[in-house]
């Protein structure tokens, strides 16, 4: 956030998704009976909305901004390697700020757990929008939902806020609606 800081500073961008939004998920390695089990680790980030500009048309859509630009990993290698389904990744439409320079649209990542493991976010802009400059309109605040599906229940749907640890269960979703960036002056 340092970056939309400078930015801003300058008037030449209003500000973007925030840090990364970093999940992680697996399970430990543990000892039992004498033998020893390997755990296992997944890691990535996803990417978000970046502030429309006063040099740009538009903020880009489903980006790292300021700081990274990471690969994600493709679909059908994640769900061959790892106990998980993917049902969606997109862009979050209608997620950029409003202004004559829109800001970039950010991205819903919606995975199904088939195991019992450990789930960890770490992601901002989830209380404060990103906000826009000079008379655009903020993006939208991120969103990390866990969807708990049991067994001959209703699913509850909880929002587990920006920092979080969770243990899912087998049938269990977590969803990740990446912030958008903030517009850059008023639409005419």
């Amino acid at each position: 956030r340092l970056c939309d800081v400078i930015l801003a500073t300058f008037g030449v961008a209003a500000a973007s998704q925030g840090c990364m939004n970093n999940l992680t998920f697996g399970i430990p390695a543990i000892e039992e009976n004498g033998v020893r089990y390997e755990g296992w680790g997944y890691y990535e980030t996803i990417a978000g909305g970046h502030g429309g500009g006063r040099d740009w048309p538009r903020g880009q859509d489903g980006v790292h901004t300021n700081m990274t630009n990471t690969k994600i990993t493709d679909p059908e290698i994640l769900e061959r390697r790892y106990p998980v389904l993917l049902h969606q990744f997109s862009l979050r439409e209608g997620s950029g700020g409003s202004g004559m320079h829109p800001g970039g649209s950010g991205c819903i990542r919606d995975i199904e757990f088939l195991e019992a493991m450990s789930v960890s976010l770490l992601t901002e802009r989830r209380a404060f929008p990103p906000p826009g400059l000079n008379g655009g309109g903020n993006g939208a605040c991120g969103l990390n939902l866990w969807k708990r599906c049991r067994s001959g229940k209703t699913a509850q749907l909880l929002n587990i806020g920006g920092k979080n640890s969770v243990f899912v269960q087998p049938g269990d979703h977590i969803v990740i609606m990446t912030p958008g960036g903030g517009g850059y002056g008023r639409s005419e």
